[in-house]
């Protein structure tokens, strides 16, 4: 949902923090939000509730609507002046506090008042429209996108999710940058940019993996981004929701959101076969039907680009095989020994200078590893990737010891973002003993 702030001043901050009447502002919407909430029995629990609320929002006057609105921009303007990446508010959970995450640490921020269920629930109704609500209703899950516009048409975009906690609506928000991190900051060796780059790769499957918040969608966006400066084309990306929107360059860009333009990721996939794309960035592997869709495109010759929640590159190739139905698991192993051009498995690890820093585990489609994955021997890789540096490959716990060595995290953080602690440690041990060894095992 898109929301017109006005900004009196030229700045790429969100306008309402701004505003010289931050305090009525606030003031304002709270009295709204007490009001409303003092409507409704407590004799009405539940889903009911909520679907009570809906009806009142659908009958509450567009001023009164961005009152409300005022205050979650409010909210939100705040993550900016404490370099917050997400916000958390509703739910049992929130305690009726607002909540930060600041270079990886959540904490309540008891300055912005504290909320009743009701108010927050309100609060949350009022950003979303009627058929959204109709879905959050159905699913107990909603995502969605939203804006902040300033009168010189900057913008500020967050990646949204509303979902249940006790009956209650919670709600998560994660700023989205306005700028990408550059292509030269991956730090990427020659090869692995090959096999990202339709300059040189016309085809194949690219991965990039973590867990939630490791950083895969701005990689994913920065890989794209390179490709729309670098090669003409076209790119069609397919999000839930669409993230950073990229401006065409010398490739046309395409963005379809998911539940907005286009229904599922499997049809996203499957259509964009009829649009003649170069690249297609498939938001989330996370059904059988997105897979099998996946490979499907990349087998007529398409790159493809997606992401997947696991942790290394062996596991990202398990989990492929065993998302999908018994039956299909054999063809999908032959297709993926033929199609899987890189996974880029990432971890924002906390840094000595009380930020983040990258580290990464990459594994290239080399023919040993195509082999391996054809023969079900996929238990084989992680030394293939250990021993192929030369090439472009690393392992997360070889990357996390070139992050110690550099002075930029801590050993005790080191060890507990390592996927193989004992092999880290092996590595630490061999570093005393045999630098020059340990040096050329490090991806530089």
């Amino acid at each position: 949902m898109a929301v017109q702030v006005k900004n009196p001043s030229s700045t790429d901050q969100p306008s309402i923090a701004m505003s010289s009447d931050l305090p009525q502002v606030v003031t304002n919407a709270q009295k709204i939000l007490k009001e409303m909430a003092s409507q409704f029995p407590k004799s009405v629990t539940g889903l009911e509730r909520q679907m009570m609320i809906s009806d009142i929002m659908t009958r509450t006057d567009e001023t009164t609507k961005m009152k409300l609105l005022a205050l979650v921009n409010y909210f939100l303007a705040r993550m900016f002046t404490i370099y917050a990446s997400d916000i958390d508010m509703g739910g049992y959970g929130s305690q009726g506090y607002i909540w930060y995450r600041v270079y990886g640490q959540k904490k309540s921020d008891p300055s912005l008042g504290k909320y009743s269920p009701d108010e927050i629930n309100i609060l949350i109704q009022s950003i979303i429209g009627e058929r959204q609500r109709t879905f959050l209703f159905e699913n107990r899950n909603l995502d969605f996108s939203h804006m902040l516009y300033s009168e010189n048409s900057e913008f500020r975009r967050f990646r949204a999710d509303a979902y249940f906690d006790l009956d209650q609506l919670a709600l998560n928000m994660r700023a989205i940058n306005n700028t990408l991190r550059p292509y030269k900051g991956l730090e990427l060796h020659t090869n692995v940019t090959k096999a990202l780059s339709l300059a040189h790769t016309k085809e194949g499957l690219c991965l990039v993996t973590g867990i939630t918040g490791s950083g895969k969608s701005c990689t994913l966006d920065t890989i794209i981004d390179a490709n729309n400066h670098s090669v003409e084309g076209h790119a069609v990306i397919i999000a839930s929701p669409i993230e950073y929107v990229h401006k065409s360059d010398k490739c046309i860009i395409r963005h379809r959101e998911v539940g907005r333009d286009v229904l599922s990721f499997r049809d996203g996939t499957v259509q964009a076969l009829r649009q003649d794309p170069d690249i297609i960035m498939v938001g989330e592997l996370r059904d059988a039907d997105t897979i099998l869709a996946a490979l499907e495109v990349t087998d007529s010759g398409h790159k493809v680009f997606s992401t997947l929640h696991t942790a290394s590159a062996v596991e990202s190739i398990d989990r492929i095989i065993g998302e999908t139905p018994p039956l299909e698991q054999e063809r999908v192993r032959n297709r993926l020994g033929e199609t899987l051009k890189c996974v880029i498995s990432q971890k924002l690890v906390p840094s000595l200078d009380g930020k983040r820093v990258l580290a990464k585990e990459i594994m290239l489609g080399t023919p040993s590893v195509y082999a391996a994955i054809k023969n079900n021997n996929i238990s084989e890789i992680y030394q293939m990737i250990a021993e192929g540096n030369e090439l472009g490959m690393v392992t997360m716990e070889q990357d996390l010891k070139r992050l110690y060595l550099q002075k930029k995290i801590s050993l005790e953080n080191a060890m507990n973002y390592a996927n193989n602690k004992r092999r880290l440690q092996q590595l630490l041990q061999l570093q005393q003993t045999d630098s020059p060894t340990i040096h050329k095992g490090v991806a530089g």
